[in-house]
C-alpha cells in the first residue's frame, strides 16, 4: 500500500470541525438539515479517533442538538410530530436561547409551534445517533412521542414516509426506523412483518434493492435494506443462502477501483466505499474486496488544502462524502488509519460499545 497518497488525518479533523461550527459557502443552502450535517461532522472525528477535540464543548453540542426535539403539548396531542427537526429555522419559539444560554443551560426541547414543524425521521436517526457518539446518556429523549412519531410515519405497505406533510416513501426511511427502534430498544413502533416484507418486494431481478418494487436495485438502498433487516434480526428468514449469494456477487461487482452505485455508473463515488463494503460485512462477504485498490481510490480524493473527501478525484470536499469515505476504510479494516465501525448501526464499535452500557438502563 505504499503507492497511496499520504492519509492527511489533522486535516480532516479540521476540516469536520469548521463544518461543525460554521457552514462552508458551499452547503449553506442546507441549512434546512444542519442536524445531518453535524452528525457527519462529529462521526467524521470519532472515525478518525479525534472526538478528544470536541472535549471542551461536549455538553454545549449535546445540549444544541435537544433544541432541536419536539416535544409534546401537555395533553399529549401532538405526539406524531414529535421526534427531532433538521434545523432550528423550522421553530418560532426559540427566541430566548442565544448561543451563550443554550451552551449554560440543559435544553430538552420545543413543543412543535406550527403546524409545519414536525420531525424528520432522518434528522431522528442523525440525532440519536450523534448524542450516542458524544456520550450522552440519551435521559433527555421523548421516548414516548419519538416512538410515536416513528409509527405514524409508516404507510400500509410497510414502508414509511420521512414526514408526516407526505414525501417519498422507501427503504432509506425503512433503515432510520429500524435503527431509531433498536437503539432505543423498543420496536412497538414498527410493524416488523409488513416492514421485512416491504424490503423483500423491494428486491430486484438482480438480487440487489431499489426504491420500490420493479426498481432497479442500488447499493446505497441495498445497504439500508439489508442493515434495516438486520437491525430486525429478520435477515436470515426474509433472504435464503442462494438470494445472499446472488447479492454478494451483486455487491462484488460493483468494484472497479473504488465502487460504483449501480451497473455502469462512472465515475465511482466515494461513499459507496461505505455502503457497498458494510453491506458485504453484514452478509460475511467482505472478504472479496480488493481492500487495496478501494484505499487508493478513498485517500486519492482527499482535499490536500482543506482537508476532507470529495465525492470524485479532484473535486470538493463535502461533509458527507468525507465522512462516508472514512466509514468506508473502516469497514474494509484499515485501522492503521481508523476506528472501527458498526457496519448496520453506522456509528464506530466505541459509541456501540456505549450504547451497549445504557441498554438495561431502559430495556
Amino acid at each position: 500500500m505504499d503507492d497511496c497518497k499520504e492519509f492527511t488525518k489533522e486535516k480532516h479533523a479540521k476540516y469536520f470541525l469548521r463544518c461543525l461550527n460554521a457552514l462552508p459557502s458551499s452547503l449553506v443552502s442546507l441549512d434546512s438539515i444542519r442536524l445531518s450535517i453535524s452528525f457527519f461532522a462529529i462521526s467524521g472525528l470519532d472515525v478518525l479517533g479525534r472526538l478528544d477535540l470536541l472535549d471542551k464543548h461536549r455538553e454545549e453540542y449535546i445540549n444544541w442538538i435537544y433544541l432541536f426535539q419536539i416535544l409534546p403539548n401537555q395533553d399529549d396531542e401532538s405526539l406524531e410530530r414529535c421526534g427531532f427537526r433538521g434545523s432550528l429555522a423550522a421553530t418560532l419559539s426559540l427566541e430566548s436561547h442565544s448561543p451563550s444560554h443554550v451552551g449554560r443551560s440543559v435544553n430538552i426541547g420545543t413543543v412543535s409551534s406550527h403546524p409545519l414543524d414536525t420531525s424528520h425521521i432522518t434528522m431522528t436517526y442523525a440525532a440519536i445517533n450523534t448524542l450516542l457518539i458524544l456520550g450522552d446518556d440519551l435521559g433527555r429523549l421523548q421516548r414516548k412521542g419519538i416512538l410515536a412519531g416513528v409509527k405514524a410515519l409508516q404507510l400500509e405497505n410497510g414502508s414509511f414516509a420521512a414526514t408526516l406533510e407526505g414525501s417519498e416513501s422507501d427503504v432509506r426511511f425503512v433503515y432510520c426506523a429500524c435503527s431509531i427502534c433498536y437503539i432505543l430498544q423498543d420496536w412497538s413502533a414498527i410493524n416488523i412483518e409488513t416492514t421485512t416484507n416491504y424490503i423483500i418486494n423491494s428486491i430486484s431481478y438482480d438480487g440487489a434493492i431499489g426504491q420500490d418494487k420493479n426498481q432497479e436495485g442500488h447499493a446505497g438502498l441495498t445497504f439500508c435494506g439489508i442493515a434495516a433487516l438486520s437491525l430486525m434480526g429478520t435477515l436470515d428468514s426474509a433472504l435464503n443462502l442462494k438470494q445472499k449469494a446472488k447479492l454478494v456477487r451483486w455487491l462484488v461487482s460493483r468494484q472497479q477501483s473504488g465502487f460504483q452505485g449501480r451497473p455502469n455508473k462512472l465515475p465511482v463515488d466515494t461513499c459507496y466505499s461505505f455502503w457497498v463494503p458494510a453491506t458485504l460485512k453484514i452478509l460475511g462477504g467482505h472478504q472479496f474486496i480488493d481492500r487495496k485498490r478501494n484505499r487508493q481510490f478513498v485517500l486519492d480524493t482527499q482535499c490536500n488544502v482543506v482537508g476532507g473527501l470529495s465525492k470524485w478525484i479532484d473535486h470538493s470536499s463535502d461533509p458527507l462524502h468525507s465522512y462516508l469515505g472514512l466509514a468506508g476504510l473502516s469497514v474494509c479494516e484499515d485501522t492503521d488509519l481508523v476506528e472501527m465501525i458498526h457496519p448496520a448501526l453506522n456509528v464506530t464499535m466505541r459509541a456501540f460499545n456505549h450504547w451497549k452500557k445504557l441498554t438495561s438502563e431502559f430495556i
